[in-house]
């Protein structure tokens, strides 16, 4: 790389990743992209930008200098990388490989060692906040990396985050991830069964929610579950099967210590059982419909 600004590689042009990408494309990177198959009409607003589309992860290594994903999971993530016309296959010493995605520490490391033996460094950087932050550049995220890399990278991340935090070595941001995204759904899980059992007991739901609004219980993702009483099931823009997936990601991390987590995998259980009732492409507000179900109760107007 020169002193000018690097060329960027975009891997993953979706929810998360438009709002990414063209805030990386506005901010004077050069950009090439290769969108999601889940959105074959997204892009054409970067292009309009002076972003270049293209067909295979392999031509997005061929012109970058810096890549980032941003795709579902880590089995992704590692086809992107080593898969069949993936970035490795375009490799170039002092490359940088950012993976922005929620992944399992333990393929991270892996893909990491494979890199490193190209010359390459595999980031991570997870992200937390939603596609509306997104698109407005104020997502945040949590850099596992060496502070070289850091200094390196952190340009970069300024141009489509509002907080950026350097958590520590390599693998460092993945396992932040997966723990904020445990305390977050351990949120959303246990106000949907309050909800429940507000309406068993013959209480209103909305007092408890004056209640937890006026102490120290309360908390955002409360308030966006919240906004189910009123019927708003989109409070919180991220699928429940996606936040099955990170639990599932979460109980694998600490089974991998070993370490206790009995409530980790009771949250994951019930999004697991949230989503074998049907509801997975639904957003985690669906925790309530499936407490309804469950027991029997009406929660939502």
């Amino acid at each position: 790389m020169t002193n000018a600004l690097p060329r960027i590689g975009f891997i993953g042009i979706g929810l998360m990743g438009h709002g990414i990408a063209k805030n990386i494309a506005s901010k004077g990177f050069a950009l090439t992209f290769l969108k999601r198959r889940s959105m074959p009409d997204a892009g054409a607003d970067l292009i309009a930008l002076g972003a270049t589309e293209v067909a295979t992860a392999r031509e997005v290594a061929a012109a970058s200098d810096i890549i980032l994903l941003c795709v579902t999971g880590s089995p992704d993530v590692e086809s992107s990388c080593f898969g069949s016309n993936g970035i490795a296959e375009a490799a170039r010493a002092g490359m940088m490989v950012v993976d922005t995605t929620t992944a399992e520490p333990t393929s991270t490391a892996l893909l990491r060692e494979r890199f490193i033996a190209l010359g390459i460094e595999f980031v991570d950087a997870p992200l937390t906040r939603t596609p509306v932050e997104a698109e407005l550049g104020k997502l945040n995220t949590m850099v596992g990396a060496t502070d070289a890399v850091f200094a390196k990278l952190e340009p970069v991340l300024k141009a489509y985050c509002e907080n950026v935090f350097h958590v520590g070595p390599p693998g460092a941001g993945h396992k932040v991830k997966l723990m904020n995204n445990f305390i977050a759904q351990a949120i959303c899980t246990a106000t949907a069964e309050a909800f429940a059992a507000s309406v068993k007991s013959g209480v209103d739901p909305k007092q408890l929610v004056r209640v937890v609004s006026a102490g120290g219980v309360n908390s955002g993702m409360f308030q966006a579950m919240a906004k189910t009483l009123d019927g708003d099931m989109n409070g919180i823009k991220f699928q429940l099967d996606n936040a099955r997936k990170d639990l599932r990601y979460y109980t694998h991390f600490t089974e991998s210590m070993p370490l206790t987590s009995w409530i980790g995998e009771a949250v994951h259980q019930s999004l697991v059982q949230a989503c074998a009732m049907g509801l997975g492409d639904g957003m985690l507000a669906e925790l309530v419909t499936a407490q309804e179900r469950v027991n029997g109760v009406k929660i939502t107007p």
